[in-house]
């Protein structure tokens, strides 16, 4: 099912499964911020991007190392190096993704962005050394950004995404395909906002933090709330700011942000993430968020 309709979405989600795959990756990539720069053409459509003189490369290089060192002791944690032909390639979950011994090649709207999905040396390490089944999107017209446009619930096969410059209708129905999902809900972000994953994150397939301000529609998030209910986490306009949707669960049982977002979260947010399950674990990334992003649009995950 690949649908608006929050109801027939929800009557379907409810009865589906925990089986359709390991709800957390079993290891990760990272893609090193070498030439880590402002790009011009990103920030026409991502309003959480800094001035060109608020970047500082060697800064976000260190913060880099110290993320990949903290994610090392939790899963195997692979770190290519950088290009500053791509300033932003720092996020590379937009452009690769696995899931079920394959991986997808996404189709980034920038051209600046398209180059990071010609490397050979990701996709070698993909196809080749893990021998995983390409699904190659890149070449197509429709933006599709992967992981930053689509927020997958790995556990049951859910995929939630949200459209806007990054992904179009048929950019969404392509990733729908692609992963092989049982059910996703498309809707409209709200005006400003550029990917999902900034607004809303599924935790190991049992908590979700929502951003409510970040949806077109009001009564989405109230949707997505309904079905991790009592694990949904409704975040303030000021933890949205400072990126605390922009999390990831690895493993199943620590929720990851960065240093900002966590230092945002409000009390009850973190009981509520404690409640359902999750210690807190956080990583500096003040330098690395210039560029737009935060801690989980860092990690590609290998499943």
């Amino acid at each position: 099912m690949l649908t608006r309709d929050c109801d027939a979405f929800l009557a379907l989600a409810r009865g589906v499964a925990a089986d359709f795959g390991p709800p957390v990756a079993r290891a990760a990539f990272l893609v090193a911020p070498e030439g880590f720069a402002l790009a011009a053409q990103s920030a026409q459509d991502n309003r959480y991007m800094a001035d060109a003189a608020d970047f500082d490369a060697a800064r976000a290089l260190a913060e880099h190392r110290g993320l990949q060192r903290a994610l090392s002791g939790a899963l195997p944690t692979v770190c290519f190096p950088g290009d500053p032909d791509t300033p932003d390639a720092v996020f590379p979950n937009n452009v690769f993704a696995t899931v079920a011994g394959r991986y997808v090649v996404g189709r980034m709207r920038h051209p600046v962005r398209r180059r990071e999905a010609a490397r050979a040396d990701i996709r070698g390490f993909l196809g080749g050394l893990l021998d995983y089944a390409e699904i190659d999107l890149s070449g197509q017209p429709h933006p599709c950004e992967l992981t930053g446009a689509l927020v997958i619930d790995r556990a049951r096969g859910l995929g939630f995404c949200g459209l806007s410059e990054r992904c179009d209708a048929e950019g969404a129905r392509l990733m729908h395909e692609a992963f092989g999902l049982r059910a996703t809900l498309v809707f409209d972000l709200a005006p400003g906002e550029y990917h999902a994953n900034v607004v809303l994150a599924i935790l190991a397939g049992r908590a979700a933090l929502v951003c409510p301000g970040g949806f077109a529609d009001p009564g989405v998030p109230e949707a997505i709330a309904a079905l991790y209910a009592p694990h949904a986490i409704r975040l303030s306009a000021a933890e949205h700011a400072a990126f605390a949707a922009n999390a990831i669960a690895l493993p199943g049982d620590t929720a990851w942000m960065s240093r900002r977002a966590a230092g945002a979260l409000a009390p009850a947010s973190r009981e509520a993430l404690a409640g359902a399950g999750f210690a807190l674990r956080e990583v500096a990334l003040d330098a690395l968020e210039a560029a737009g992003g935060s801690l989980r649009c860092c990690v590609a995950e290998v499943f």
